[in-house]
């Protein structure tokens, strides 16, 4: 859900910091008042196009930012890690948008850079607007579908058909590549088994790279190595070297042991000294033999890594890669004495998996028609309750003739809003009232399944009052229930039974206009004065005891 919502200097409002709660929340205000700044906060923090018109008269910058909290955030999590940002932390997700006038904008998701492309996308995952001029996933037959599958319970049926969808996808595309493939002529044969043959020669492995890199770098440095080892056991072994000297120092040090006995421990130390530097000289020199190559073994060292660099230059940097080509090579050379009859085995096993894949879809088709019936029996019973007559909303499911990611078929909703009028999809409804109306039955039908938190309704009271207001009412009190739901109205009726409630307002001065919002769920007062603004008139006894009476319900 949305628990706060920050806007600075957007349109004509200047600061505001919201908070919100679960469930329904009504956004009121007189016409022209600015409630649309709200709606227009949501829908940039959601990815729309930011107008730099937008931005407060007199300043540069227009900040938006947010914060939310799911229970489970696991499906945001692995969009998010798709795209390389941060992950929700304990369920928090934090968006921020910057939009200025002079440079380009910022979006930050969870504290890291991001494109208006991923805020678009993971706007999909958060909110969802039916209201004027605003983007509605249900106008896509592609979510259409999505949304019945849900409501017809076809999660794992459908996870099952893609797992096997994308196999039998693969099969076709490994049959076109070799179908696409041409023959080797006997130069290009032998090209193939001669590199076979370099790489095989050099017996690769992560080890065996490792130590030949190891012997070239010493085999390269190896005069080096014996010439400071030299001196080394030079400065060790010589007349004036270390050796000989501490050996002349140890008779003295026994002379003197004899004298003064304490000294005893400081002779036996100078003996050790000699017997260290005796054996560090000899290990000079081992180290020097060592670096003493035999001709054959550097010449061999020397091919080999000539031979190393030379494929590592042709196929890859690695091991893995270089043995991941080698395979291609002698797979291709395997498949040329039977081509024709691999391709008619891989064939024959893709038609045995179409045919299955053709099983599922068909089972899959069977069940969406059945919740298709129900969906739109139940949506247009809802539809009656809104205002409209007799309506008409058709679930339509069309059969196709190729398999696709989803199936066998597709799923497209039509509505007519009155008798005699032609059915049409629903992103052709011409009233944004009518939309709405639609959107809110469908919602409501939908609530349980529908996992987007956030579902904004304007205009969904669009030239209805009395009964039809009240039903519109219950419905978006009983859609908060399983979302978050916010709803521009200029009914009492349906802001009366909402559990939070928000006022617009916009102040005149001579010198500047400003937008404000506010919460009136602790102001039963101003609460009262707002209901009988919308009845007529806040100041008619009728209308503030019609008032007291909405309040009333509502408490």
């Amino acid at each position: 859900m949305l628990h706060t919502l920050r806007i600075e200097n957007l349109a004509l409002m200047d600061a505001v910091s919201l908070e919100f709660e679960k469930g329904y929340t009504a956004v009121t205000g007189e016409t022209g008042a600015g409630k649309s700044v709200l709606l227009g906060a949501l829908s940039l923090l959601s990815g729309a196009r930011a107008d730099k018109t937008l931005i407060r008269q007199g300043t540069d910058t227009c900040t938006l930012e947010a914060a939310f909290h799911f229970t489970e955030s696991a499906q945001l999590d692995s969009l998010l890690e798709q795209m390389g940002l941060p992950l929700c932390e304990e369920g928090q997700f934090l968006l921020r948008r910057i939009v200025s006038k002079s440079k380009p904008s910022r979006i930050q998701i969870n504290g890291a850079m991001a494109t208006q492309t991923q805020l678009q996308e993971i706007g999909k995952q958060w909110i969802d607007f039916h209201g004027p001029g605003e983007p509605q996933k249900l106008f896509h037959e592609t979510e259409q579908l999505a949304l019945l599958d849900l409501f017809a319970g076809l999660k794992k049926d459908l996870a099952a058909y893609r797992k096997e969808y994308r196999d039998w996808r693969g099969q076709l595309e490994r049959i076109e590549d070799l179908r696409k493939e041409t023959r080797l002529s006997p130069e290009e044969a032998a090209f193939l088994n001669s590199q076979i043959k370099e790489i095989d020669e050099l017996k690769l492995t992560d080890e065996r790279i490792s130590q030949l890199e190891q012997d070239f770098r010493r085999i390269s440095s190896s005069q080096e190595l014996k010439e400071a080892c030299s001196q080394i056991d030079g400065r060790f072994l010589g007349s004036k070297g270390i050796c000989s000297q501490l050996q002349s120092v140890l008779p003295l040090a026994r002379k003197l042991a004899e004298l003064d006995p304490s000294a005893a421990q400081l002779a036996d130390r100078v003996e050790s000294l000699v017997i260290e530097a005796n054996d560090l000289s000899g290990e000079w020199a081992e180290l020097a033999n060592d670096a003493d190559f035999d001709p054959r073994q550097i010449k061999q060292i020397e091919a080999d890594m000539d031979k190393w660099l030379n494929i590592r230059r042709r196929y890859g940097a690695s091991v893995e890669t270089i043995i991941a080509k080698r395979e291609q090579m002698a797979e291709r050379l395997s498949l040329q004495g039977n081509i024709e009859e691999t391709i008619e085995k891989l064939q024959q096993e893709a038609d045995e998996k179409r045919s299955e894949l053709a099983k599922l879809a068909a089972a899959m088709r069977s069940i969406r028609l059945k919740a298709a019936h129900k969906l739109g029996k139940q949506s247009q019973s809802l539809l009656q309750e809104l205002g409209f007559k007799n309506p008409k909303l058709s679930i339509e499911i069309v059969a196709r003739e190729k398999l696709g990611p989803s199936g066998d078929c597709e799923c497209r909703m039509t509505f007519s809003p009155n008798p005699g009028s032609d059915q049409l999809p629903l992103n052709k409804i011409a009233s944004s009232g009518e939309m709405a109306r639609v959107m809110l039955a469908l919602k409501s039908v939908l609530a349980a399944v529908d996992a987007t938190p956030l579902l904004v309704f304007d205009e969904v009271d669009s030239n209805i009052g009395g009964e039809v207001a009240t039903s519109v009412a219950g419905l978006l009190a009983d859609l908060g229930q399983d979302h978050q739901v916010f709803c521009i109205t200029h009914l009492p009726q349906v802001a009366a039974v909402a559990k939070n409630h928000y006022l617009v307002e916009k102040d005149q001065s001579d010198k500047a206009t400003t937008v404000s919002i506010r919460c009136l769920n602790d102001d039963k007062t101003r609460r009262l004065d707002e209901f009988a603004r919308m009845l007529g008139d806040r100041t008619s006894k009728s209308a503030r005891k019609h008032a007291e009476a909405l309040l009333g319900q509502s408490s």
